[in-house]
């Protein structure tokens, strides 16, 4: 699993004052939930860069002097006008204790569909799933090859073991392969190339 190193420094005075004058720094006011008590802290918003704005699932490393907790994000709280990080909330891992994390989905494989001029519709590229640290996986990978026109994969198809569940609704729809102006009916694709005689078979015939 990829992960991404963050110096932080341990926040003494907490309140909006204190807040607004870190971000003023160019820091963010961070807070790691999930073990015996929150920490509060902050760092740079260009390492934190790293671990927001990805669409790669990583763990945060963050370095608070004696020790490196490791973290995933559960939040993050943007500026509504210039998409600066305001605000982050991250849950530690510890083994053996459940959390929550958004994994990306990657689709692997061409579609049947979409060689036949269907149009492929990506509608949840990850997936919010519960487990274990040691059980968190990297990303969702997807085989879309079997996919036809008007076929699609929905979270209820997706297996990743009995060591995590997906949170997603089981109805909804990962991809879909719609049909277009140019699609092409597979079956009857099929049905004409069954039909259609090769040269040999031709000239044996002729014969």
């Amino acid at each position: 699993m990829k992960s991404v190193a963050i110096n932080g420094s341990i926040r003494e005075n907490l309140g909006s004052k204190e807040a607004k004058a870190l971000r003023a720094d160019g820091n963010v006011p961070c807070v790691i939930y999930g073990g015996e008590a929150p920490i509060h802290f902050s760092a740079s918003k260009m390492e934190l860069r790293h671990l927001v704005f990805t669409s790669e699932f990583k763990v945060a490393e963050i370095n608070l002097g004696d020790k490196t907790v490791k973290a995933i994000i559960q939040d993050i709280q943007f500026h509504p006008t210039t998409d600066a990080i305001v605000h982050l909330d991250l849950i530690e891992l510890i083994d053996g204790k459940l959390v929550t994390a958004v994994i990306p989905v990657t689709l692997s494989g061409t579609s049947r569909g979409v060689k036949n001029g269907g149009r492929l519709k990506f509608f949840l590229r990850a997936l919010k799933i519960k487990a274990t640290p040691e059980n968190l996986p990297e990303s969702i990978e997807l085989d879309i090859t079997p996919l036809k026109i008007g076929m699609s994969i929905r979270v209820s198809a997706v297996n990743l073991g009995e060591e995590v569940t997906v949170l997603n609704a089981p109805s909804a729809v990962i991809v879909s392969v719609k049909t277009s102006r140019v699609a092409v009916d597979e079956d009857e694709e099929e049905e004409a190339a069954e039909g259609e005689e090769t040269p040999a078979a031709e000239e044996a015939a002729a014969e």
